[in-house]
């Protein structure tokens, strides 16, 4: 049985489940090692267009699975470095994915769990999740570039908040933090969410993964470079054939019908 479980749609959305609901869908080893291969999988896979990823059970993700720190022992700064590093890299490797991702927070989202949705493009929760950053109260620096995600998410007022106080937050008091976009019932949480996966997909692919390569990193360095990526972009997009369907689409008042390029 694999910890993380891949559900396909015909419209290109792609759900990852964390499926260790006994655990909190904690990051173990084995899930660890799946995540990686389904980022893999789906940096090669074309016919993606979004990609959602949510907990089984009634966790998002507990975080971090630290309990080989307990039983290593003496490991040293540059053992427990050489065994987090590769392990950031590979769970934040989601951000490296071209198409948008959107993270169904559909209960707690604990520590690197936290920073797992804040590392996908868009984030949703139900009204109730708990939402922390509790390191400092478990005598540890945060990790998992959460010290560069929660400012660039929520702005610097926000992360110094949650970083020094370690405080949880619900879903709804995330929404006016900035954490979240937005709130659906529990209740028709995981069917909202693909509804907005589903109209991220049926946009153009082509400009979408333009538009999410220029708004990486928090966006261009300045004014004059986002005109510099536009002046290319744009033009790259405007020659294809979904841009040609798309005014097509307007003017005939439907659907468009875009096919990738």
């Amino acid at each position: 049985m694999t910890p993380l479980r891949t559900d396909r749609t015909a419209d290109g959305v792609v759900v990852l489940t964390l499926d260790l609901p006994e655990r909190r869908n904690a990051m173990t080893r084995q899930l660890t090692e799946a995540w990686a291969a389904a980022m893999a999988d789906l940096t090669a896979d074309r016919e993606v267009r979004c990609v959602v990823v949510t907990g089984a059970g009634t966790a998002f993700c507990a975080g971090g699975d630290l309990s080989w720190l307990e039983e290593g022992g003496g490991l040293g700064v540059d053992g427990v470095r050489a065994r987090m590093l590769p392990f950031y890299r590979t769970w934040l490797s989601v951000r490296d994915l071209e198409v948008p991702t959107v993270a169904a927070v559909n209960g707690p989202a604990v520590g690197a769990g936290l920073a797992l949705a804040l590392a996908c493009d868009l984030r949703y929760a139900v009204p109730a999740a708990r939402l922390s950053a509790p390191f400092t109260a478990l005598g540890i620096h945060p990790g998992m570039a959460t010290t560069w995600l929660l400012p660039e998410v929520a702005g610097l007022a926000a992360a110094r908040d949650l970083l020094l106080t370690g405080r949880a937050v619900t879903g709804a008091d995330a929404v006016t933090l900035g954490l979240v976009n937005g709130t659906f019932p529990a209740e028709t949480f995981l069917a909202d969410v693909l509804e907005v996966a589903r109209t991220i997909a049926s946009r153009a692919p082509v400009a979408t993964r333009l538009t999410k390569r220029a708004l990486a990193g928090g966006g261009h360095a300045s004014f004059d470079a986002a005109l510099a990526w536009e002046a290319v972009a744009q033009p790259v997009t405007m020659v294809t054939d979904d841009a040609r369907e798309g005014v097509q689409a307007q003017r005939e008042r439907r659907p468009a019908r875009f096919v990738g390029r």
